[in-house]
């Protein structure tokens, strides 16, 4: 059974609810992790750290976070998490809104200098927008052009098209939906109301309706059950009536497959485990899907041990926490069994009542109508009733504050002791965790002692010789590097020199004026508006030299940099006029009647064009000796990187463009979480020319 990675319309109408009792919450900070990933860490008055996390990628989900399970900060924040910090911080988080029935959810935040929503799709391709009170987008995680809506910075937010809420519907609205189908019942809940699949055969089970019905074969009967049940699904999500489920394999694998707000009926026979909130539940839920993601190491390199130990902890603290769960949950059992007892004549005397009215024929949509008006008139036994499911012959009752689901043909007794085998049940599970304990217990000595023996084998041999298959490795290492130069653009040539331009007029300043030195070569277009352009013959740390050979191949890769980066590419062109001199020919000192601008310089003697010089950058990820992105001209960069993507002059702006590279090459790697730390849109961004560009064919 494949484990559900996507929230339902029921699921978001749940969360609604549940994310309202932290209204008032102030937001600290904001981050992004990768592409898809926002983490929102706020401050509960009453409860103290809050963190919440919102993912719309392969996953898409929305839920608080134990601040234990949180991802480390990432080092640079990327501009969409700062734009977020500064209209975020010291925010009141006033609470969650589902856009209709879709899989919407706007989360809203107030501050003395105005309101900001976060628009998050969980359909689709996914995508988070930031919008102002007047729902005018500030920025967004993905731009959507389509004839039917668009999302773009500075538009306003267009929702998608407006569809039918199957839980505000009324009878007749329910009726003539169900008249204008022409499958089958389940298929029409599914399709012409709204709720998908699942929770289309969950209605049918409930209500007692075969799924396989043809509609023309269903009647008032079928229709009032099935509108009964819809109506009840309603009641239980506007009332926060939850009791929620993660379902886990029965195969004694305990991987996950489900997490829902309700316990379903059509997951009776899977094992689930009961959560105080679904808040909770989807913590739980993902943090253990995550860690069924979890790959083994190839025997090629050394496994990841740390991480192994880590995992297994991790476990151990979550089954330890489960124990002290069936505890609590067994304990409550009991007391809702003592509560029959103690309030025996009360629970007797509405047992008695529906099952007399039962007896007399009354259909139980009225039986809930006339407990509900006697509940009105204050009589004392109707203050306890709840809910009545005709399709299980059950009524729910509010006894002591908590609600107690009873089988009406049944007495006090029998539903007491009931109770108590639940409790006994429960305990049971309690054993079940303790042995696994013990297991995992074991298998985390088993990982220390495997790292014990590798780390006593020589490093050296078992590294000989070895050619690792980057793309295909589960976990690559990290291995950062922040050399003096990476804040300019910059590549290495073929030949292992050392290419470096300017951003901008300060920076174009900075290279004439600090890094430039005898040897090294200038290479500036003959359009308006290129970037300095420097190929160091040395590095600043060695001692410069005018006698070093630099190879044809490097510069003619430093002119296709120069031109790449420069206007020639903004302006949609593929090729332009390039020029180098010597370090010596250039000057910052004007001639008499010269008049130089900022990040400008003068250049003396005869001048080597390369003409024509193609436009041509490539973006990929270097594993070794370090782990990062790099890009420039393609002839450079494919033989330094594991992978590359190539870009020409196109359509899409840089941000655009950088994230449908991350995109690709977060699919070539079977690791993508090292794409994700390592070639961020934000630092693939950095290597991309100004001005639009496009992928390759």
């Amino acid at each position: 059974m494949d484990p559900k990675r996507e929230l339902t319309s029921v699921d978001l109408a749940a969360l609604e609810r549940e994310f309202g009792t932290y209204e008032g919450a102030k937001v600290d900070k904001a981050y992004l992790y990768g592409d898809d990933l926002v983490r929102l860490k706020m401050r509960d008055f009453d409860r103290g750290r809050l963190e919440v996390v919102i993912e719309v990628g392969e996953v898409k989900r929305a839920h608080t976070v134990a601040p234990e399970r949180v991802p480390d900060a990432p080092g640079r924040p990327p501009q969409f998490a700062k734009m977020l910090r500064n209209r975020l911080s010291g925010a009141d988080f006033v609470g969650v809104e589902q856009y209709e029935f879709d899989r919407i959810l706007e989360f809203v935040f107030e501050r003395e200098d105005g309101t900001t929503r976060l628009i998050v799709e969980l359909f689709g391709q996914g995508n988070v927008a930031v919008t102002d009170g007047e729902y005018e987008v500030i920025d967004c995680l993905e731009t959507v052009r389509l004839k039917s809506r668009t999302v773009v910075p500075g538009s306003r937010y267009e929702f998608p098209d407006s569809r039918l809420n199957p839980l505000a519907i009324d009878r007749e609205t329910f009726d003539r939906e169900m008249d204008d189908s022409d499958t089958d019942v389940v298929r029409t809940l599914a399709t012409q109301l709204n709720f998908g699949g699942f929770y289309a055969e969950e209605l049918c089970t409930r209500a007692g309706v075969g799924k396989a019905m043809n509609i023309s074969a269903a009647g008032e009967t079928e229709y009032e059950r099935l509108y009964g049940a819809i109506e009840r699904l309603a009641i239980d999500i506007r009332n926060g009536n939850f009791d929620p489920r993660l379902y886990v394999e029965d195969d004694g694998s305990e991987g996950v497959v489900d997490v829902t707000p309700f316990p379903l009926e059509e997951r009776e026979e899977v094992p689930a485990e009961a959560y105080d909130s679904f808040l909770a539940a989807l913590d739980d839920y993902f943090f253990r899907l995550d860690l069924e993601d979890d790959e083994p190491e190839p025997t090629s390199q050394r496994p990841d041990f740390e991480s192994e130990i880590a995992k297994h902890e991790r476990i151990i603290e979550q089954q330890e926490g489960a124990i002290q769960g069936f505890e609590e949950q067994a304990k409550a059992e009991r007391e809702r069994a003592e509560s029959l007892y103690a309030n025996y004549e009360l629970v007797d005397e509405i047992l008695s009542t529906v099952r007399g009215a039962r007896e007399q024929g009354v259909s139980w949509g009225e039986i809930a109508g006339r407990l509900d008006e006697a509940k009105a008139e204050g009589v004392e036994a109707a203050q306890t009733f709840v809910d009545v499911n005709g399709s299980e012959g059950t009524v729910t009752i509010d006894v002591d504050g908590e609600h107690v689901t009873l089988i009406v043909d049944d007495g006090v007794e029998k539903n007491a002791d009931r109770l108590y085998q639940e409790a006994k049940r429960i305990e049971g599970k309690k054993e079940g965790a303790l042995t696994a304990i013990e297991d995992t217990k074991e298998d985390l000595e088993d990982v220390k002692r495997r790292r014990e023996r590798w780390e006593t084998e020589d490093e050296d041999e078992k590294d000989e010789d070895e050619d690792r298959d980057w793309l295909s490795m589960s976990s690559i290492p990290i291995r950062p590097n922040e050399p003096w130069y990476d804040r300019f653009r910059w590549f290495h040539t073929s030949d292992d020199f050392l290419v470096i331009g300017g951003r901008n007029a300060d920076q174009n300043e900075e290279l004439v004026k600090k890094y430039l030195e005898p040897g090294d070569k200038v290479f500036h277009t003959q359009a308006h508006g290129g970037p300095v352009t420097v190929l160091k013959a040395t590095d600043p740390s060695e001692a410069s030299s005018s006698d070093i050979e630099i190879p044809e191949t490097s510069l003619e890769e430093a002119a296709g940099f120069a031109v790449s980066y420069s206007s020639v590419w903004k302006d949609g062109r593929y090729a332009g006029d390039v020029y180098v001199v010597d370090a010596d020919q250039v000057t910052k000192t004007p001639e008499s009647g010269e008049y130089l601008e900022k990040g400008g310089f003068a250049v003396r003697g005869e001048r080597t064009y390369y003409d024509d010089t193609p436009v041509g950058v490539a973006v990929g990820i270097e594993c070794e000796p370090y782990t990062r992105v790099i890009g420039g001209p393609p002839s450079a960069i494919e033989g330094q990187a594991e992978t590359t993507i190539e870009v020409e002059p196109g359509r899409y702006a840089q941000g655009d463009a950088a994230k449908r590279i991350y995109r690709q090459l977060r699919e070539r790697f079977t690791d993508e979480s090292f794409v994700r730390k390592i070639a961020s849109p934000d630092k693939i961004q950095h290597f991309l020319p100004p001005g639009g560009s496009r992928i390759t064919e």
